[in-house]
C-alpha cells in the first residue's frame, strides 16, 4: 500500500494561497500609494494573479471598490476646488480693471508716492555745468 502524501499537498496548496494573497495585497497597497487607478484587471496583471481568483476574494474586491470610490470623491472635490479658484481669480482680475472700485486687503492704505529719477514729478532740469550742482568751496 502507498503512503498517504495528501498532507504535503494540502500544506503546499495553503502556502501557495498565502503567497498569492500576500502578493495581491502588497501590490494593491503599492498601487494605492502610487496613486494608480486600481481595477481588478490592473491588480491581477501587476500582482500576477488571475482575475477569477480576485473575484473570489470578497475582502480584496471590497477594498478595490473602496479605493475606487475614494478616487471618484477626490476627483469631484478637486474639480470643485478648481472651479472655486477660477471664480476667485476671475473676481480678482475684474476688481483690478481700471475705473472700478478696488478691493484691497488694506482698504485705507494708499500707495506711497514714487520719488526719484523715474518719477513723473516736475523738477527743474539739471544744468550742464557741474558748479551749479555742487556748493562752491570758499577756499581758493
Amino acid at each position: 500500500m502507498r503512503a498517504d502524501n495528501t498532507g504535503h499537498i494540502v500544506t503546499a496548496a495553503r502556502q501557495r494561497t498565502e503567497q498569492t494573497r500576500e502578493r495581491a495585497v502588497s501590490t494593491l497597497r503599492r498601487m494605492d500609494a502610487a496613486g494608480q487607478l486600481v481595477t481588478l484587471a490592473s491588480l491581477a496583471s501587476q500582482a500576477r494573479v488571475s482575475r477569477s481568483w480576485l473575484y473570489r476574494q470578497d475582502d480584496l474586491r471590497g477594498e478595490i471598490e473602496r479605493l475606487r470610490d475614494r478616487i471618484h470623491r477626490l476627483e469631484s472635490e478637486n474639480e470643485q476646488l478648481r472651479d472655486a479658484l477660477g471664480r476667485a481669480l476671475g473676481e480678482r482680475r475684474a476688481a483690478e480693471i481700471p475705473g472700478q472700485a478696488h478691493n484691497r486687503d488694506t482698504p485705507n492704505r494708499k500707495s506711497p508716492k514714487i520719488t526719484g529719477p523715474c518719477s513723473n514729478s516736475t523738477r527743474e532740469p539739471a544744468s550742464s555745468t557741474p558748479s551749479s550742482s555742487y556748493p562752491r568751496s570758499s577756499k581758493p
